[in-house]
């Protein structure tokens, strides 16, 4: 085996491949940008070596970079994680040069399947079902909206040598082709160093399903059943699931065993993932084929108890697969939320800035649930502009798929996160929504469900009753603690008293609250709803059992109240006695100052073009700018009928969130 392992990565991907690699015995090296000097991978690894500047195209995707650190170290094989030069056959190529291993497939195998146009063509080849579409090189613009005409909108709109969601557009009219064309383009130059796009039928409805595959250097091909990946959102995959809610078992082996197929088409060995889409009734297409670990191998390694990385590693050092085919189980279900930072109220627009907070829930592994958590980052660390936003997996097992949704409900409730924009409240919303808990999904389900985009959770009355007894009950705990401060005798203490008055937005509960050597009780609506908790004022987590079943609400102290976050839902709670109550009504509501009038900035970026200019007439949607952030080109444009009248930015300025772009009258 192998002695020492350099991860050719960042962030939680190689914290993941270095705990696999400790479980074994093997000592690893870390490579790492300027912006990462601090980073959680660095700390965790044995060695760590400094390879550049922040830009990836100047640090972690410079094969030369990644090979002096080989060298320096003498390393005797390096994972490459997923992204970056994951890949990259030359980079494959180089490793083999050097004498080193390359913990993933030969080059051949990522040549073959790493280009999207010829890996479908062998895909065809193989015997495996494929999308309808066009192969060749496409041109320009033009050439984009010809050929989409004729393959019949929709289309999908690829970046040959893309992933993880970069450089892709669903085109819907000959604007959005010609548009979708460019912007991919772009996005696939910077990304991925290579800028071919091909277009392809998007098949409406469909769910996109995957399968996991594993293969030796001996002839053995494996499939590890498959992953529901269908809760998407620009692309980028948000929520995974395994096995899934609607595969049979006949479709299950059959897609395994095309995927199969074409690995052996390719003689692929290691971990790899063979993508699928799947229309309503159960047809199946495939996508593409990932030569490389995927994002997403949490949920397979809970529900068959196969450590993935393990495997990629004794495989690359020359070792057969320890099982066969009839070995592999299906045990319980595993759902993967996937932690961003990004901001869900601005339309999930990327946000940066220092973790002032970062406390995930407990990981744990027991007979009946498991709740795991990968993560390359800590309280205190940085989120920079220059690399992937996801900074998280949390991952729930249990027996079956209702409980691994309750599991994921709670840890979701408990995961602290302060100081940037994050997507946990819509990662609650979802596990929430009556489609999702049937199952009932497919690639449009946040476009169909959230079409006006993430404005936040409204609790439902029962909910809202919970969150008031609770916000009554913490109140109600820190009057005491407070009255126990301040009092100097017994008969001077002010009395705290059990009626009160929370108020959950234009809501109002009654609220009677009592305590006793069993809990606290609260009396709302003629309902009692039992509490236990060991909650103590200034905690900004409270733990509490309500009527037996466990609960966790986020809670941040506020004028006569608390800053609750539960379920999704961000809510200012307050709490009153009934006279402030009185009071409280009087008030007059301040309202929002109006920027109708102004283009803001949604996100931390970089302009990287105008499309109009200064008295510029603009219709609504018409595309006004172009912003880059975290690897992702975002097109601003016009929600009203307008005049531009005043440009403040252009091409090559870097601006913060809210900066004036341009005004309008």
């Amino acid at each position: 085996m192998f002695k020492k392992l350099l991860i050719a990565n960042r962030g939680e991907i190689a914290c993941r491949v270095i705990k696999s690699a400790r479980k074994m015995g093997i000592s690893t090296v870390a490579v790492y940008s300027d912006a990462d000097r601090q980073a959680l991978h660095v700390e965790m690894a044995d060695e760590a070596v400094h390879i550049g500047p922040p830009q990836a195209n100047q640090s972690y995707i410079v094969i030369d970079k990644i090979m002096d650190a080989v060298r320096q170290t003498g390393a005797e094989a390096v994972h490459p994680g997923y992204g970056f030069l994951s890949e990259n056959p030359k980079f494959a190529e180089a490793l083999e040069a050097e004498g080193v291993a390359f913990v993933g497939p030969p080059a051949s195998a990522i040549v073959a399947m790493g280009d999207k146009i010829t890996s479908k063509k062998l895909a065809k080849e193989a015997g495996v079902s494929t999308v309808p579409g066009y192969m060749g090189l496409i041109a320009d613009a033009e050439e984009a909206v010809k050929i989409s005409n004729e393959i019949g909108y929709p289309v999908m709109i690829k970046a040959s040598a893309g992933g993880g969601g970069k450089g892709m557009r669903i085109a819907w009219n000959d604007q959005e082709a010609r548009e979708g064309f460019q912007s991919s383009k772009n996005e696939a130059a910077s990304s991925f160093g290579d800028d071919r796009i091909f277009i392809e039928k998007f098949v409406t409805q469909p769910r996109h399903i995957e399968i996991q595959v594993l293969a030796d250097k001996h002839g053995n091909y494996l499939w590890l059943n498959e992953r529901e990946c269908s809760i998407q959102r620009r692309n980028q995959k948000v929520i995974e699931e395994a096995p899934s809610p609607f595969l049979d078992p006949e479709t299950r082996r059959a897609m395994g065993e095309q995927a199969c197929r074409l690995a052996a088409a390719v003689n692929y060995c290691s971990a790899g993932t063979v993508e699928f889409i799947v229309d309503a009734d159960k047809n199946f297409y495939f996508l593409e084929m990932n030569t490389r670990l995927q994002v997403e191998h949490p949920v397979t390694e809970l529900i068959t108890g196969i450590d993935l990385v393990e495997q990629m590693i004794r495989v690359a050092n020359g070792e057969k697969l320890p099982f066969t085919q009839d070995e592999i189980p299906i045990n319980g279900w595993a759902i993967e939320s996937r932690l961003y930072a990004e901001d869900p109220y601005r339309n999930f627009l990327p946000s940066i800035g220092r973790l002032s907070r970062y406390r995930p829930p407990a990981e744990l592994a027991q007979p009946f649930m498991a709740v795991r958590n990968d993560t390359g980052v800590f309280e205190g660390g940085e989120i920079s502009m220059y690399y992937d936003p996801m900074i998280a997996k949390l991952c729930t097992w249990g027996p079956d798929r209702a409980m691994a949704i309750e599991y994921m409900r709670n840890a979701l409730d408990e995961f602290e996160v302060e100081g940037i924009g994050h997507n946990l409240p819509f990662l609650s919303a979802v596990m929430d929504h009556e489609r999702f808990i049937r199952g009932d999904i497919t690639t449009a389900f946040i476009a169909e469900e959230f079409p006006e985009g993430f404005n936040g959770v409204e609790l439902g009355e029962a909910e809202q009753e919970k969150v008031a007894a609770v916000a009554a009950g913490m109140y109600r705990v820190a009057e005491i603690r407070r009255t126990r401060i301040t009092g100097t005798m017994d008969n001077h203490k002010r009395k705290v008293g059990k009626e009160w008055v929370v108020t959950i937005g234009k809501r109002e509960f009654p609220v009677e609250v009592e305590a006793d050597r069993n809990g606290t009780t609260a009396h709302i609506d003629g309902q009692s709803i039992v509490m236990r908790s060991d909650w103590t004022p200034g905690d900004r987590l409270c733990k509490v059992e309500i009527d037996g079943v466990p609960h966790a609400f986020k809670v941040q102290k506020i004028s006569s109240g608390y800053r609750v976050r539960y379920r999704g839902a961000d809510m200012k709670v307050r709490v009153y006695t009934p006279r402030r109550a009185e009071l409280a009504r009087l008030m007059p509501e301040k309202m929002p100052a109006d920027t109708s009038r102004l283009l803001l900035c949604p996100m931390p970026g970089l302009i990287v073009k105008l499309d109009v200019q200064v008295g510029d007439v603009v219709e609504e949607g018409q595309a006004l700018c172009s912003v880059e952030a975290m690897k992702m080109e975002n097109i601003l444009r016009a929600e009203k009928h307008a005049t531009v009248v005043k440009i403040n930015a252009g091409p090559g300025d870097s601006l913060a969130v809210d900066d004036v772009i341009m005004e309008f009258e």
